[in-house]
């Protein structure tokens, strides 16, 4: 039967559509109808579907009911409205719900498994649940983790041997150790170190850690901050801290050992580390050194370093903006405030040209039309040297500091601190890198800072360091 559409019908033709429709000859159903019998045509429709049979009127009546007619359902459908009450059924008729099935996605890429966890017998609510894990392979890991996995191989793919990971699993498990739950199990306390280590160690972006690891990107992401969070507030008081008093006078005996230059208790360093272009304040992270080196647009961020006579790192500053210059960048540093309070009394920390000659910073000589001013900078600058080296180490070992990370910039820092800290840790532990690892080169210009030279005192004492070297046999006289 062809169905016509209602936009030809006329009002007289729609009057007598439902004048048929009244004049069917249905005595049953003008005899059960509830509706009055002299309704108009809707009325009429509307009865059609409350109509039931006679025989089953019990159970008719248990199933579609009105509810009572008080006085003002009575006025309402005087006024031409009806009550919608009555349609449905008492909530105890209803059907039961029908339980959802998880949408199982097509393709290659789209292999999931499905675990169930009982409820338990004793507790409430009972029924099994189900979850759907998307099935990701861990094999890369699960070889990595065994064993008989080579030792070299380890030590390529992490930047350091089976013990020294070991050791830092165990540092950190009281805090970053997880507890199983009834759905799912932990992410183990190896695995989590070994994403965090990887990621740095690669700089590799988080959908290849995922990969290799068996674990979501965002997970990936989630444990890289996680760990790094704990190495900071875990391991940098223990392997990232200012020398004490005996330490101390172990550092200056070896400096001066190496220089002749006695009471130095340090050597100071700062780099960059690129960044993606800031939504705020991006001008302030401009770095023209790099722009112009590079002739393309460079944003970073500045680590400032002291380290030891052995590349271990003593003091630690990060964060700010790569437009600073290093003078400025070290006004700002805790390290400034230590000496302000003098904490630094009898020590020297040797920089660059890019430093200040202070009564506790010690920098080379701008001009050197002297020959002890030539021994001088030749000695200084072989100090200076043991701290570039060490933040050559730093970014070889660490590749994510090579290059743009995907850490935001309020991350960054801690990110940052803990590639310090396990540098040190693999300092301290004599861990050997490649050949190709060690020699990155650092390309970080000095600026002279506008006010050189801000003490007299310490003009003084540089112009006594280099006579003391030049008549104590340390200078070199093969020199022109």
């Amino acid at each position: 039967m062809e169905v016509s559409p209602f936009p030809f019908l006329n009002h007289e033709s729609f009057a007598s559509l439902f004048t048929s429709f009244q004049e069917q000859p249905d005595q049953k159903r003008q005899k059960t109808d509830p509706v009055n019998s002299d309704s108009t045509p809707f009325r009429d429709i509307l009865s059609s579907f409350l109509s039931f049979d006679e025989d089953d009127n019990t159970k008719s009546q248990s199933q579609f009911q009105f509810q009572s007619q008080s006085q003002s359902q009575s006025q309402t459908m005087t006024d031409g409205f009806y009550p919608i009450d009555g349609f449905f059924q008492e909530p105890d008729q209803k059907d039961p719900p029908r339980p959802k099935r998880a949408r199982t996605p097509n393709g290659p890429d789209a292999n999931v498994s499905a675990t169930a966890s009982e409820a338990s017998a004793n507790g409430g609510g009972g029924g099994a649940r189900r979850l759907w894990v998307k099935s990701r392979s861990k094999a890369w890991w699960d070889q990595c983790s065994h064993p008989d996995f080579p030792e070299s191989e380890f030590r390529r793919a992490f930047k350091m041997s089976k013990s020294t990971f070991e050791f830092i699993c165990s540092e950190l498990d009281p805090v970053i150790n997880k507890k199983d739950t009834m759905l799912r199990l932990a992410i183990p306390v190896r695995q989590r170190v070994a994403v965090c280590i990887w990621r740095l160690a690669t700089g590799e972006p988080l959908r290849l850690v995922s990969k290799k690891f068996g674990l979501g990107i965002s997970t990936c992401h989630k444990l890289v901050l996680e760990v790094c969070g704990a190495i900071k507030s875990v391991m940098m008081s223990k392997f990232l801290n200012w020398p004490d008093e005996e330490r101390m006078t172990r550092v200056k005996r070896e400096f001066e050992l190496v220089s002749g230059i006695p009471n130095l208790g340090g050597s100071i360093y700062t780099t960059h580390v690129p960044i993606i272009a800031p939504k705020v304040n991006g001008p302030a992270y401009f770095n023209k050194r790099h722009t112009e080196r590079n002739q393309k647009t460079s944003y970073s961020i500045t680590v400032q370093g002291v380290v030891d006579s052995k590349g271990v790192f003593t003091d630690v500053c990060i964060g700010w903006p790569g437009s600073m210059s290093d003078d400025k960048v070290l006004e700002k540093s805790a390290l400034s405030q230590r000496a302000s309070r003098g904490l630094l009394k009898d020590i020297w920390i040797v920089g660059n040209g890019g430093y200040p000659l202070m009564d506790w910073v010690l920098v080379p000589y701008a001009q050197q039309n002297l020959w002890t001013q030539r021994v001088f900078n030749e000695k200084a600058g072989e100090v200076e040297r043991v701290a570039k080296e060490a933040f050559s180490r730093l970014k070889g070992r660490w590749s994510c500091l090579q290059k743009r990370t995907e850490v935001k910039l309020q991350d960054l820092p801690v990110v940052l601190g803990a590639c310090c800290v396990l540098h040190n840790i693999c300092e301290m532990r004599n861990e050997a890198m490649e050949p190709s690892e060690t020699g990155f080169d650092l390309f970080d210009d000095e600026i002279v800072p506008e006010n050189a030279v801000r003490s007299v005192d310490a003009m003084r004492a540089r112009d006594q360091i280099a006579h003391h070297l030049l008549h104590h046999s340390f200078a070199d006289t093969g020199l022109p």
